[in-house]
């Protein structure tokens, strides 16, 4: 049976001695909650990897009490990362670094590299300074859905499956931390997140936005991914109208996001009755914050289809970008 306890000194040595003793706590963190295991114990990663029905071969993230701990889990630290890690650790930023040689192929998908984080939330601060090593922490939640940012949604995901849940309240930033690969010749962003493209380029200079066919499997790098249980489709704002009320003409039960700013193109009284329209906030920061809840309130709602524009792509709406683009993936057997 999984407990729900608000994030105190009490829960928190509870969830460290948990840890230590092999079982899954979920925490939060300032991106998305995290389904955490002792990355160290290869039970507990296995355990892990089950609960979340996550494919064995699709490696995870092993975040770190602080940056000092870098040395026993990367078999080299270059320069790049050691100026990534001054300016944004504690902070929403993975570095993928060559692993070093105690590093388990279970928590790396068997590849040579690890991805290392050291996360800014208070609650995950504490609970691994309380831990003391690495914890090897997915989103907590069931592979390729929406990810978690508040506790009630790990509930929602996990029941059953996790042992404890850290209720640190809702997350601030709310989409998964970005992924730069450190371990070829050329730093390159293999997952776009809560530090942007302008931010690293003021600390990395010029670096590849896209990944190669060399880079190593991360997190988020499947063509579906955050995805609602209702199909997403994208569209402009003036395409929106139509094609909603197609798709209510052939029986679906529709959701419209729409930007406060898209309102002037598609009016919701333009809308068949039974469309439910949600209102998505303008700015992109707030947008980062709620996106998730909203995809999961298209499923609440029981929605077969939800239709969404995209925000230009520079600062957070590339990440934002990224995440929708992901939910309206083909799906498998789809």
């Amino acid at each position: 049976m999984t407990i729900v306890l608000p994030a105190t000194s009490e829960s928190l040595h509870q969830a460290a001695d948990l840890l230590r003793r092999g079982r899954l706590v979920a925490f939060p963190t300032e991106t998305v909650y995290g389904l955490g295991a002792a990355a160290e114990n290869e039970s507990a990663v296995r355990a892990m990897f089950a609960a979340k029905g996550r494919p064995a071969d699709h490696p995870v993230i092993v975040h770190l009490p602080d940056a000092a701990q870098l040395s026993e889990w990367a078999a080299e630290i270059p320069p790049a990362a050691r100026r990534l890690v001054a300016a944004f650790w504690p902070g929403p930023l993975t570095l993928i670094l060559r692993r070093g040689p105690g590093v388990s192929d279970l928590v790396t998908g068997g590849l040579d590299t690890v991805g290392l984080r050291v996360p800014g939330h208070p609650v995950a601060q504490q609970l691994f300074r309380l831990f003391g090593g690495g914890i090897a922490a997915p989103s907590a939640n069931r592979f390729g859905r929406v990810s978690p940012t508040t506790a009630q949604h790990v509930l929602d995901e996990l029941d059953g499956r996790v042992e404890l849940i850290l209720d640190g309240g809702p997350c601030t930033i709310g989409l998964e931390s970005t992924i730069v690969d450190l371990s070829r010749v050329e730093p390159a962003v293999l997952r776009p997140g809560g530090i942007t493209a302008e931010q690293l380029f003021e600390v990395l200079g010029p670096f590849s936005s896209s990944p190669s066919s060399e880079a190593p499997r991360v997190s988020g790098s499947m063509e579906s991914h955050y995805a609602p249980r209702a199909r997403v489709e994208l569209l402009s704002p003036d395409q929106i109208a139509a094609r909603a009320a197609e798709l209510v003409t052939q029986g679906n039960r529709v959701a419209v996001l729409l930007r406060n700013a898209e309102h002037h193109e598609a009016e919701p009284h333009s809308f068949p009755k039974s469309v439910v329209v949600i209102s998505l906030p303008r700015e992109d920061v707030e947008l980062a914050r709620t996106l998730y809840a909203t995809l999961r309130r298209v499923d609440e709602l029981e929605c077969d289809v939800a239709l969404s524009t995209l925000p230009i792509e520079q600062g957070l709406g590339i990440a934002i970008a990224d995440r929708l683009r992901k939910a309206a993936g083909p799906r498998a057997g789809g």
